[in-house]
This record gives structure tokens, sequence and C-alpha cells, in this order.
């Protein structure tokens, strides 16, 4: 049997509830809303860890905001990341769950990293209030846990892309190798160039902090002024080291998907360059350019989400293999439910925001509330 053929058969023979496309556009969809939390964790756990050895004030400060923050952050970054799992369980199951076989204490592994990550920084939020200058450790260990329960899922991810060497990794000296300890595929411009936007993001989201908190009275404005341009300078500098780090994963790329020419690349490349100049603006002013910077970085990234599934297709097009051509067992009411219910959460989900919104702000009259 071909590799081709092995693929297909792979596949689930009940086919899917609707066609892929659907779930092929809510997996990019969800995937960006979860890498744009996981950066808010990553660069949040980082900064919040930062001030809190180097001290000061407004620094000390920053980190209890940022440390608490990380683990609300931490939690939506879970559970949104389960939709996008999903979703690429119903139209990459021949590819995912080889990918997790392969290294499997590794997938079991990551539940239990994720877990103490958690746990290690509520401590670091929690048990600092009454002890400001102690658990900084617990800070570390979470950060550290994040990281590499990422670099895990990146390995997964590069597995699932090369098929062509499951069988060299599977067998070893004419032998089975099946007991699931080994990682395989890890591509270093790749994996930072998830994590580096992390430092973007965390820099935009304290510009935003500066702007949300700037009505209220009780609040020092020196200690905004000084948050928001401290966001503003960090995300200038992160923006300037993805430049060259997008550029060093461009070069790992095989030469024949094209890829550097094709038109999404461009489009986010673009967005990404936008990003920078207005972060070379925000700086004597990032309250200005705050609320665009936010909605112009979650564009960005939802491009990036974009190519990545564009590379996806162009590496597993090697092999013939397309998900538009996976069975479909058509089921309107399943799919129906599955939309409504999705529509109607965050319907639900959207009037306890913004209140919340306005009453953190200040700005929720008492007609309002």
């Amino acid at each position: 049997m071909d590799l081709q053929s092995a693929l297909i058969n792979l596949r689930d023979p009940m086919g899917v509830p609707f066609f892929p496309w659907l779930f092929q556009g809510l997996m990019v969809l969800t995937f960006a809303l979860h890498i744009v939390v996981v950066n808010l964790v990553v660069g949040g756990i980082f900064m919040a860890v930062y001030h809190h050895f180097k001290g000061g004030e407004y620094g000390q400060r920053l980190s209890k905001g940022l440390a608490r923050a990380s683990t609300v952050n931490l939690s939506l970054a879970i559970v949104l990341g389960v939709a996008p799992l999903l979703f690429v369980q119903v139209i990459y199951d021949p590819f995912w769950y080889v990918a997790n076989t392969l290294s499997a204490w590794w997938a079991m592994a990551f539940l239990l990293i994720i877990i103490l990550g958690f746990l290690s920084c509520y401590v670091f939020y929690l048990k600092r209030q009454k002890n400001p200058a102690g658990f900084g450790f617990f800070g570390i260990a979470a950060l550290i846990m994040v990281v590499f329960a990422g670099g895990i899922m990146s390995v997964f991810a590069m597995q699932q892309l090369l098929p062509e060497q499951w069988k060299a990794w599977y067998i070893v000296n004419d032998s089975l190798k099946t007991l699931g300890t080994g990682m395989y595929a890890f591509e270093h411009g790749r994996f930072l160039h998830f994590m580096v936007p992390a430092f973007i993001n965390i820099g935009i989201y304290m510009m935003l902090y500066a702007w949300y908190f700037r009505p209220r009275t009780d609040i020092d404005q020196g200690y905004l002024d000084w948050v928001g341009r401290s966001g503003a300078r960090l995300a200038k500098i992160a923006a300037m080291v993805q430049v060259v780090i997008g550029f060093w994963w461009l070069f790992s790329v095989p030469l024949q998907f094209s890829f550097y020419l094709n038109p999404l690349f461009l489009v986010g490349a673009a967005l990404g360059t936008l990003v920078l100049v207005v972060l070379m603006m925000a700086e004597q002013n990032p309250d200005r350019y705050a609320v665009p910077l936010g909605l112009v970085s979650l564009v960005a990234v939802l491009g990036m989400s974009t190519a990545r599934e564009v590379l996806r297709m162009n590496y597993l097009g090697r092999h013939d293999y397309s998900i538009y051509t996976y069975p479909v067992s058509l089921d309107l009411g399943s799919t129906a439910l599955f939309l409504v219910t999705f529509v109607m959460g965050l319907i639900v989900i959207a009037y306890p925001i913004i209140i919340a919104f306005k009453l953190g702000r200040g700005t929720l009259s008492v007609e309002e509330g």
C-alpha cells in the first residue's frame, strides 16, 4: 500500500457531518483566538516575573496585575485550545492521531505539564500577596512549563506534516518502536515565530491596560503613563525581532511551495509591517494607538493562522492529500444545532463582558447598571 492510500484509509469511514471547508474555517478562526491568548499568557508571565525580580514601585504593581491576568488568560487559553484541537481531529485525523501515538508519552505529559504550570501560576499570584519578595520561583516554573507545553504542541504539528518519515520513526533496526517516548520533528524558527509575538501582544496589552484605566481617577496617572510607554517599547522591539525570525523561518520552508509568493503570506507580512510602523509612532502617545493596534494585531494573527493552514495544505499536497475529498455524511440537524449553540453562546457571554468592561473602566452609569 502506498502512502497516499494509507492516509486515505486512516480517515474516519463515517466521514464528516458537513463539508470540510466549514470545519477548516472554524479551525483557523478558533486557532487564531487561542494563539492570541497563549501570547498573552507567555508574555504576561514573563513580564510579571521580570518586574517581580527587577523591583520598583511601578514594576511590582505591574507584576501583580499581570500575574493575576495570567491566571485568567491561561484558563481562557486552555478552553479556547479545545476548539481547534477538535476541528483538527475531524478533518486531519490521519495525521493528528499518528503524530500523537508516535509521541504518546509526551501527549500525556502535556496535560500534566499544563496542570503544573497552571498551579505554579496561581501560587505565583496568590502566595506573594503576603510575601511580595518570595515565590518568584513559581513564576519561573510556570513560564518554563507553559513554553515547554507549547514546544510539545509544535512537535506534534511538525510530525503531522511529514508522513513520509513516519515509517522511519516507527521502525528502527528492523524493530517496531512503539513506546511513544520519542519526539522527532522540531523547527526552531517555526517555534520562535509563535513565541516572539507573545512580547508584541503583551506590549500592546499593556498599552490597552493604560488606555482602559485612564478614566479612573483612583489610579495613579503616572503609573499608567509608565505602563503604556513600556508596553509600546516592548512591542516595538519584539516586532523588530519578529522580522528577523520570520525570514529565518521562511528559509526553512521547502522552496517547492514558493510560499514567499503566496498572497496570504504577503498580506500577513504587510500587516506585520503595518504593526511595526504604528508601534514606532505609538511610543510617545500609547493611549491614542492602543485600540487600533489591538485590532490590527488580531487581524495579523488571523492572517498568520490562515497562512499556517495554507502551508499545511502544501505539505500534505505533496502526497496528493486534500481534506476537500473527505467523505461527507451530510447531517444538517447536528450541524445546525452546533452552529446555533455556538452563536447563542457568543450572545450569552457578550452582555456580562460588556458590563464587566464598563465596571472595570468606571464608565458604567447608574441608569445602565
